[in-house]
């Protein structure tokens, strides 16, 4: 791996604050530009591969969060929601779409008169065990590129710390 570190865009962004506003400190604004930049490049990547199998990133983590959680592949909306950090209405958006494909279906909860559960059909479980390996091969590929498994692992590591802090 190269490890000799070649200026980005991050570098040219934080160089021109440290000319106007030296005063600013730049280096948690240089971390976090890394990792917006990283996730829009990468989730627009799996949004190629989702979009090859009909479907968005909302619906793929509807189905994936499904998959998942193990046979028989079913959660409340609730759990969903938490679970994916969305609101309910946009919730039960992706639920309508999912449904009316055939890749998810609802039905009572048996354990609450008022509640719903959403399982994965067979159609569903099709497509998501399809989608994934290509998605999960683009974050393969993209470490592999940039680092050793030690060093992914450190990051790995950091950047759990980071999300423990952010509160995420």
């Amino acid at each position: 791996m190269d490890s000799t570190p070649r200026p980005d865009p991050v570098d040219a962004i934080t160089a021109q604050w440290n000319r106007v506003r030296p005063d600013l400190p730049t280096d948690a604004m240089a971390v976090f530009g890394r990792i917006f930049r990283i996730s829009r490049v990468i989730t627009d990547r799996l949004g190629q591969v989702h979009a090859q199998h009909g479907i968005g990133k909302g619906e793929f983590d509807v189905l994936g969060t499904l998959r998942r959680s193990g046979e028989p592949y079913t959660l409340s909306p609730r759990e969903l929601t938490a679970t994916l950090m969305v609101t309910t209405g946009g919730m039960t958006g992706r639920l309508d779409k999912l449904e009316r494909a055939g890749l998810v279906s609802r039905s009572p909860d048996p354990n609450d008169r008022r509640g719903l559960r959403i399982t994965l059909t067979e159609a569903g479980l099709a497509l998501v065990d399809r989608a994934v390996g290509p998605g999960v091969a683009i974050y393969e590929e993209t470490l592999a590129a940039a680092l050793t498994p030690e060093e992914a692992a450190t990051l790995s590591d950091l950047l759990r710390r980071l999300l423990a802090a952010s509160g995420g």
